[in-house]
């Protein structure tokens, strides 16, 4: 770490006094690092291996041409076969959650949330459809309070039921009505805290597995690839954290303006690039990325959110982009066969970078998709994980158990022992 380097950094940006003591911590971990002997790789030199193989340049980021049907046995059927509908999820063996579970036998676990608290008017990337979330309460049984329905509260009944006279509350979500459809629709679960499922991102008709998008739409959802085939996934979780690399070392030219509430967050367009990942490994003392791992990448970019500062929301949407991987590091990845790889972006991938100059939309998501089955993780909350000196963890999340579906976003949870 460069002291005038991040003093110089400290002094002209508003960054929290936490965040100056993480730093601080951060940098002490990265020198005992170095000390116990662990190797740190320099973004000018070659990287240091990282489990079964070195990043190398048969990695690179070649776009793929996934809809064309004289393609498809490149890439289909997939490793785990032709009716299969799982992808990398057949990683997470029985023994594979028996050995991570096996990370918790001390009698002092702590439990961290790591999904996003949604909340009405939380933002969502744009599509053709606006995605939103508008929480309605509806109340049965007593007279609500003034204002209530100006709110947006529906009353049912002011009339109790029975004799026992019951009243209750439910929710129903608002929905809206677009050009293109003529029903009103409302939210989603592609918003929010979410994993991403393998109908979710195609190649013109083409999906994970070579399935084709005619064969599989439905008006409910897809009949094959959905949120039915998720289940409860419970598995060794590991955090890359790539901006506590960067406080540590000083690296401030890869860092943003912080967030309104004075936390660190990476670049808006910095491209995380494999040297990152192998530095940040070494960081966390992750000696392998191994089959069945939820990968999951820090950024920062949860701080956005924090405060629901509007600059921050602003900025959160990624109008000048936003830190992630790209096609290169997805394929380093993915030679370990994750289950998972996630961050605490919305989109897991970079934004804004030279190389998104190339006219390709989201090709991170179609390589881990189509070609390897793996899921992606977005919004995922990481810093408490960080703060506690957390790199490796029990993961578990349940998706809803919703047929067709094209995500879950229910709340992810770590267990794991503060370092």
């Amino acid at each position: 770490m460069n002291p005038d380097l991040m003093r110089q950094y400290l002094a002209g940006r508003r960054t929290s006094r936490r965040a100056a003591l993480r730093i601080a911590g951060a940098a002490g971990v990265l020198g005992a690092s170095a000390v116990a002997g662990v190797p740190t790789a320099s973004a000018a030199g070659a990287p240091a291996p990282a489990g079964p193989g070195k990043p190398g340049d048969r990695f690179d980021d070649a776009l793929f041409d996934y809809s064309d049907p004289a393609n498809l046995a490149d890439w289909a059927p997939s490793r785990y076969g032709a009716d299969d509908q799982r992808g990398a999820l057949n990683e997470v063996t029985p023994e594979k959650t028996a050995a991570a579970l096996g990370l918790v036998r001390s009698s002092a676990v702590r439990t961290y949330n790591l999904g996003e608290l949604m909340y009405n008017g939380f933002p969502a990337a744009g599509s053709g459809i606006r995605r939103s979330y508008e929480q309605r309460l509806t109340v049965s049984g007593y007279q609500p309070p003034q204002g209530f329905q100006d709110e947006g509260g529906v009353l049912f009944t002011t009339d109790p039921l029975g004799t026992n006279k019951l009243s209750y509350h439910e929710e129903r979500f608002a929905g809206e009505v677009f050009p293109n459809h003529s029903e009103p629709l409302s939210t989603t679960f592609q918003i929010g805290s979410q994993l991403d499922n393998l109908n979710h991102i195609g190649s013109g008709d083409f999906f994970y597995n070579g399935l084709r998008g005619p064969d599989v739409a439905r008006g409910h959802g897809t009949a094959k690839l959905g949120s039915e085939n998720v289940g409860p996934v419970v598995t060794r979780g590991v955090l890359l954290d790539v901006l506590g690399v960067k406080l540590a070392k000083g690296q401030v030219g890869d860092l943003a303006e912080p967030a309104s509430n004075g936390e660190p967050l990476l670049r808006e367009n910095y491209r995380i690039t494999v040297a990152d990942l192998v530095e940040a490994m070494d960081f966390g003392r992750i000696k392998a990325i191994e089959p069945g791992d939820a990968v999951l990448l820090r950024t920062g970019w949860h701080q956005l959110l924090v405060r629901r500062d509007p600059g921050d929301v602003a900025r959160w949407q990624a109008p000048h982009g936003m830190p992630g991987i790209y096609v290169r590091e997805a394929r380093w990845l993915s030679q370990f066969r994750p289950a998972i790889i996630g961050s605490d972006t919305w989109a897991l991938e970079v934004l804004g970078s030279p190389v998104n100059e190339d006219g390709a939309i989201f090709p991170v998501h179609q390589e881990l998709m189509m070609r390897h089955g793996i899921r992606i993780g977005e919004s995922y909350v990481l810093d408490d994980l960080a703060e506690d000196g957390v790199h490796e963890f029990v993961f578990a999340v349940t998706p809803q158990f919703s047929e067709g579906a094209t995500a879950g976003n229910t709340t992810p949870l770590a267990l794991a022992q503060r370092r």
